[in-house]
């Protein structure tokens, strides 16, 4: 079973739509649909809207870059005071 992910670059293989899976849906009865993006724009200028489709249907095409890790910086001494005791 494959393992989409939001964020994953997706398409459908029986209309060959393709963009990103934003959402996921779990009905009662077992079926999972996803929401693929398109992107781009509309000849109006509009954004394009997303379609629904079940996960038996999708294949993924590359799924998101990993993000690099942080790098670790030195602490710069900001962090305990001491407070005169009262």
């Amino acid at each position: 079973m494959k393992k989409i992910k939001l964020g994953d670059k997706i398409r459908d293989k029986i209309t060959g739509l393709e963009g990103i899976a934003t959402s996921k849906v779990e009905f009662l009865n077992g079926c999972v649909q996803y929401s693929i993006q398109p992107q781009g724009l509309t000849k109006d200028g509009t954004p394009k809207e997303p379609d629904f489709v079940d996960d038996q249907q999708i294949e993924i095409i590359k799924p998101p870059k990993p993000e690099k890790p942080k790098k670790k910086t030195k602490p710069t001494g900001g962090g305990y005071r001491n407070y005169p005791k009262v």
